[in-house]
């Protein structure tokens, strides 16, 4: 059974990559872990079951599409059943290219709810219960957010105003809740350019640091935002080994 004082935190997208290894980090430091996920179930199944071997109960699961409105309340309900929450990391994101003469609506809905539209209504359900706990939320922008990605239209725009929502919320919720974001650079390769040796060389030739960052990067700076940045909100902190200092 959960004591009444341990803290929760729900991330988004946690099954897998950057979502999987923050939950790790959350667990580590004594949170009672929701882990939500979409198509994941068996990569969320998986991690759910390790992170509960390791301390009986700390681990609970929830799928819902992000896409769809109504699918928010499946989230807000088991919230509701634990009775608190302290941090919500708005992490689940879709990615991929649109070139602007082949783009269409389906794409623009999916990437805009998916980065924007969910983490927005879903921070808008939970806020009553971090407001109680004068919790956190910490939102994963991009550094594309602030300089375009080409060929990637929409999902500039989709983060673009992730950060501008970050600022937004960071100020209609104080002082009771903080929130800020995270900008990742190239920290792992996208699974449709896995194998594109020559995209890989060109990303990394405009990283001053030279090498990819980990998902343990982008993972240490949301706990630090969450848990440690007790002055600082509407913030967003980019984590892309210098990149955004050499345009």
């Amino acid at each position: 059974m959960r004591h009444i004082d341990e803290k929760v935190v729900l991330i988004t997208g946690a099954a897998r990559r950057i979502g999987a290894v923050t939950a790790r980090l959350f667990h580590e430091a004594g949170y009672l872990v929701v882990i939500h996920y979409n198509r994941s179930a068996a990569a969320a199944d998986k991690l759910c079951e390790q992170l509960n071997a390791s301390r009986e109960n700390s681990c609970l699961l929830v799928q819902t599409d992000l896409n769809n409105m109504d699918d928010l309340d499946n989230i807000s309900q088991l919230i509701a059943t634990l009775g608190r929450l302290d941090v919500l990391v708005n992490n689940a994101s879709s990615f991929y290219p649109t070139p602007l003469q082949d783009c269409d609506d389906e794409q623009w809905n999916d990437l805009i709810n998916s980065n924007l539209k969910g983490p927005f209504f879903l921070s808008q359900k939970l806020a009553p219960m971090l407001i109680k706990t004068r919790g956190t939320i910490v939102n994963i922008s991009d550094m594309h957010a602030r300089q375009a990605l080409s060929n990637h239209p929409i999902y500039t725009i989709a983060k673009a105003g992730n950060i501008a929502m970050t600022k937004s919320l960071a100020v209609d919720l104080a002082p009771n809740v903080r929130v800020n974001s995270v900008a990742p650079g190239a920290i792992l390769w996208p699974e449709h350019e896995e194998d594109d040796v020559d995209k890989q060389a060109s990303v990394l030739g405009k990283v001053p640091m030279g090498r990819l960052g980990t998902e343990s990067d982008i993972a240490q700076t949301a706990f630090f935002l969450a848990v440690n940045a007790t002055y600082m909100t509407g913030q967003t902190i980019a984590v892309d080994g210098g990149s955004s200092n050499s345009l």
